[in-house]
Formats: structure tokens, C-alpha cells, sequence
């Protein structure tokens, strides 16, 4: 007795006998490559979750607003330029760039800068020259706020 299965298997095997005969199957399709070197592709990369932090405390930024200023100028120089220029003199961190400059006035003094133009002085030290905007007066905040005049 045959098995169960064998007329299944029968009409398995007269299908694909069919199919071959008809030509269904049209080879392998190759993949078209546009470039002379082969990129090991890219794959599904998850998002970390950890268990527990890796570092106990987080780290501090290296400059912060009261870093960046060290101190005002109030040399003659830096007096006219108070007087004429409507600008501030100070002297700053020398790691510390004109965006940081301008935003550490900003959180310290409460003033809008126009730009900061900053120099290195012959003993190593920065210097930077705050112009402030037309509405600010940089002589009231001398004399107010950095108590130089």
C-alpha cells in the first residue's frame, strides 16, 4: 500500500515537470554594482540602554560664564575705548572663543554684544574688546556694574 501522501507528491512532481518544460524559471538575478569597491553593508544598529551609569558623576564643562571672564581692563586705553568706542575691555580665558565670550557678558552683565574682537597679549593672556549695541551705554555699565570708572 502506498503512502498517503504519494498522490500529493505525484502532483508535486507534474507541476514542476510543467514548469520546467514551460520555462518559468528565468535564472539568477544579479544585483547591479556601481562602484569598484565593495562596502560591507550597513546593519541595524540599536540604541543603548544601560543597566547603571559607567561614570559616577558627570563632567563639568571646562568653561563656564564665570571662567571665561577673568576681569575687566581699565588701563587708558581701555578707558578711551569705553569713552569712544562704546566697547568693554577685558581680559579672558585664552581657551575661550569670541561665541563663548559674548555669551558669558550676556549671563554676567545683562548685555547684548554687536561683536568681540580678541587679541593675544605678549604675556600670553587674552584680551577681548566687547562692542556693545547702540541702545547700551558702555560707560554706565563701567561705572554700575563693573565698578571701573
Amino acid at each position: 500500500m502506498a503512502p498517503k501522501n504519494a498522490q500529493s507528491n505525484k502532483k508535486q512532481a507534474t507541476a514542476a515537470a510543467k514548469a520546467v518544460k514551460k520555462g518559468s524559471y528565468a535564472g539568477k538575478k544579479t544585483k547591479v554594482r556601481t562602484s569598484t569597491t565593495f562596502r560591507r553593508p550597513k546593519t541595524l544598529e540599536l540604541s543603548r540602554a544601560p543597566k547603571y551609569p559607567r561614570v559616577s558623576i558627570p563632567k563639568q564643562p571646562r568653561l563656564d560664564a564665570g571662567k571665561i571672564l577673568i576681569h575687566p581692563l581699565n588701563t587708558e586705553s581701555a578707558m578711551k575705548k569705553i569713552e569712544e568706542h562704546n566697547t568693554l575691555v577685558f581680559i579672558v580665558d585664552t581657551k575661550a572663543n569670541k561665541r563663548q565670550i559674548k555669551a558669558a557678558l550676556k549671563t554676567q552683565y545683562d548685555v547684548e554684544c554687536v561683536k568681540v574682537n580678541t587679541l593675544i597679549r605678549p604675556d600670553g593672556t587674552k584680551k577681548a574688546f566687547a562692542r556693545l549695541t547702540a541702545d547700551t551705554d558702555a560707560l554706565d555699565i563701567a561705572a554700575t556694574k563693573l565698578a571701573i570708572v
